[in-house]
């Protein structure tokens, strides 16, 4: 097994053969991925060498030192923390060799198309259906709040394709290549001006059974290694101590004492301590992983996400007053990020109350962790055993 002192070593061959300082980013970023430094975990050939997951920091850290760019990892999210960990574990030899590379380097930008108008918290009654047509699939269906639809080259895919039976078991994953003809992407606006979700019409997409994820009918199962990875990516993110929505708030409380009053001070304190437990949870959620697959112990740390960028938001702006109700840069944009931290105290306000909807309503993700990490009784579902075309809608 590949250990510290092995990778510490590629890393620095690699460093030598491609000087950050005279080579290209994308040709550096290349060439790490080539060298199995790119998820260390990952398989050889893919990216990685069968290294524990624990190690990519060792990689990391000397390539930070020596000033490597990184694969803007902010941009391409949804690719890295949500398809790249599918297609590894559904995904063919031949799926995995066409998309993990340029998807890592960041040339091909991915969206995820799951939610739909009439299937957002059950995500599981979606309408779209796919049809079989020798070796393809003609799909047609509406979905929503599509995260970088605009700038996507590939899409991964859920869509009915048996309405005979019970929603779980009609629904096959695929992936979309955003150019075909019959893709329509249009601009959702939003409440802080933006349009940074999308909404996209599939009309007789024509999909090549090559590029199905898992069996068919078994689109389901394959999508809750997406959706637990989805949670983890929101939730779990690294961060530095008072890193997140608390850090913003804590320098103006430091650097504006005219605006203190004690009862933002005790509420200051609370949320301060509660951010710092929720990014230790983090780290050791992250440990966890190290292990195996996440597990529904991504859905708390989603809630918990959703619920403190919430709060601390309201907080700044009652600790701000007139002037946090504004931000400077209202307009009309396609955002490719999103910016929670570097922006005006106005627009965190407003942009924090999709926290709580994006991947997974807080609704459904209490469920989760009340059956799947508590262990108490599940609500009863009387649609469980019904066909699909039988269900009311």
């Amino acid at each position: 097994m590949t250990d510290a002192a092995e990778l510490l070593r590629r890393t620095r061959e690699l460093l030598a053969a491609q000087p950050p300082a005279t080579t290209g980013r994308l040709d550096f970023l290349r060439a790490r991925f080539d060298a199995g430094l790119a998820w260390v975990h990952f398989p050889q050939g893919l990216g990685g060498l069968d290294a524990p997951r624990s190690l990519q920091a060792v990689v990391d850290a000397e390539l930070e030192a020596a000033g490597a760019p990184d694969n803007d990892p902010r941009r391409i999210g949804i690719g890295l923390g949500m398809a790249a960990p599918t297609i590894l574990q559904y995904g063919t030899e031949e799926q995995q060799q066409r998309f993990l590379r340029p998807l890592w380097t960041g040339e091909e930008v991915w969206c995820q198309l799951f939610s739909e108008p009439g299937a957002g918290s059950d995500l599981a009654a979606l309408g779209t259906r796919a049809v079989r047509e020798g070796d393809h699939w003609v799909v047609n269906g509406q979905k929503v709040w599509t995260s970088s639809a605009h700038v996507a080259r590939w899409a991964i895919l859920i869509a009915r394709t048996d309405p005979d039976v019970p929603k779980h078991r009609g629904i096959t994953y695929f992936v979309c290549d955003m150019t075909d003809p019959g893709v329509e992407v249009r601009p959702l606006r939003q409440i802080t001006g933006e349009a940074e979700f999308n909404e996209v019409f599939l009309t007789d997409v024509r999909i090549p059974d090559s590029r199905r994820l898992g069996g068919i009918g078994d689109g389901w199962r394959v999508a809750q290694t997406t959706l637990n990875n989805e949670r983890v990516a929101i939730g779990g993110m690294r961060l530095p101590r008072e890193g997140g929505m608390i850090g913003p708030v804590s320098r103006t409380w430091r650097e504006r004492p005219e605006l203190r009053t004690h009862d933002l001070h005790q509420r200051l304190l609370r949320l301060w301590v509660e951010a710092e437990v929720a990014r230790l949870t983090g780290e050791r959620l992250r440990q966890q992983l190290v292990a195996g697959q996440p597990g529904p112990e991504g859905a708390g740390m989603k809630l918990a996400f959703a619920r403190l960028n919430q709060e601390i938001s309201g907080l700044e702006v009652e600790l701000r007053g007139e002037e946090g109700l504004l931000y400077d840069d209202w307009t009309m944009r396609r955002p490719e990020l999103v910016d929670f931290t570097g922006r005006d105290a106005g627009y965190r306000y407003l942009r924090s109350k999709g926290n709580s909807i994006e991947g997974g309503t807080s609704e459904v993700l209490l469920n989760i962790v009340a059956e799947r990490v508590l262990g108490l009784p599940a609500e009863p579902r009387t649609d469980k055993d019904v066909a699909w075309k039988d269900l009311s809608r």
